[in-house]
């Protein structure tokens, strides 16, 4: 984030970064990522529950914070520079925030209390541009079909389900519903695991949010938000990859001098440290005029879309070759930073993808 921030947002910063600092180290991380759950419980507890940062985005009537996408970048930058192995991102923006853009009240206060896990289902099989490319569909109030790459829905409790039905319709499934399977998948990133979530004829007359054929806009809404606040995740590990290759630099000595005094090294990793910091403020500017609720803020936020996912991928990689031979074993850290760059690249759809649109929407304005 590049703009001053108030008093407050930077409280909010402080604590979550101080909480995940004691919280959420690698040698954790580690044990999470092994383990045959694959994701930290009791770190979502306390993060959800007793800080209260999962309802930051909802409104206080439901027991949220009423904030906005300032303080959910703030708090996305911080866990993506420890890669919190926990669904924040899917149950606090992906499913809360479409289903308060869709007036749907009944699970938002489990949420904000941090009860309930969440998570957007709705992709196809050929990952095509959202939001058309969706996989589940309606018909006669029947729901069938595959939401496919689900983020969490291993372990997701609810599924907010994206449809065709008409145009787009949204229902709100729980995981115990008769006919939700769930197919967890081999991942690459081992902190986010994904999950094909399949739809075999529920009936979902009580799972409706909204009317029939009228969720494109609440998801569509939903999409540019989220892809503001991906983009601030991956802000905070590029500037965690970027601290960790200096402070390495620092410390390996070579040739009777430490690596990071070469020529060489310096140049790599100032070209890293102007990647992170245009990165960081493509993702301010987004975040400002979401918060100002902006006509061309959905433009904004592809922008830091695009821009972020080039910049963590090129800045991942030289965090894996700056550290040189240690860089490329299973025992150091870096390359989970790498597989998370790989993974949030197509998440929410590729770069491309979006730098179609900012270019659309400059040629509509022109």
């Amino acid at each position: 984030m590049s703009q001053r921030l108030t008093a407050d947002q930077e409280s909010i910063r402080d604590t979550v970064r101080a909480f995940l600092r004691q919280s959420c180290d690698f040698a954790s991380l580690r044990r999470t990522i092994d383990s045959d759950a694959g994701w930290d419980a009791d770190l979502w507890h306390r993060f959800a529950a007793e800080l209260g940062f999962a309802g930051v985005a909802l409104p206080e009537v439901h027991g949220g914070s009423s904030l906005g996408a300032l303080e959910l970048a703030l708090i996305a930058e911080e866990l993506g520079a420890v890669l919190a192995p926990i669904p924040w991102f899917e149950t606090a923006v992906l499913a809360a925030y479409v289903l308060m853009q869709a007036g749907a009240i009944a699970h938002l206060a489990d949420i904000a209390a941090g009860r309930l896990t969440a998570t957007l289902a709705l992709r196809d099989a050929q990952a095509t541009p959202l939001p058309d490319g969706i996989g589940p569909r309606i018909d006669n109030g029947v729901l069938h079909g595959t939401a496919y790459y689900v983020p969490f829905g291993a372990i997701a409790d609810l599924f907010v389900v994206a449809a065709c039905e008409i145009d787009i319709s949204l229902c709100a499934v729980p995981r115990a519903t008769p006919g939700v399977r769930v197919e967890k998948l081999v991942r690459m990133d081992l902190t986010r695991p994904l999950a094909h979530v399949h739809f075999d004829n529920v009936e979902i007359a009580a799972l409706r949010v909204g009317a029939p054929g009228q969720g494109r806009a609440a998801l569509e809404k939903t999409l540019a938000v989220a892809a503001a606040i991906l983009a601030a995740e991956q802000v905070g590990a590029m500037r965690r990859t970027l601290d960790e290759v200096v402070a390495y630099s620092l410390q390996r000595v070579q040739f009777g001098r430490v690596v990071g005094s070469f020529q060489a090294l310096k140049h790599r990793m100032a070209d890293m440290k102007l990647k992170l910091e245009a990165a960081r403020s493509a993702v301010g500017w987004a975040a400002m005029l979401l918060s100002e609720d902006a006509a061309d803020a959905s433009t904004a936020c592809a922008a830091a879309r695009a821009y972020c996912t080039d910049a963590y991928l090129d800045i991942a990689s030289e965090g894996i070759q700056l550290h040189g031979g240690i860089g490329f074993t299973w025992d150091h850290h870096a390359h989970l930073f790498f597989k998370r760059a790989r993974s949030s690249a197509t998440l929410l759809d590729y770069p491309t993808v979006h730098r179609e649109r900012v270019a659309f929407a400059l040629l509509g304005a022109a």
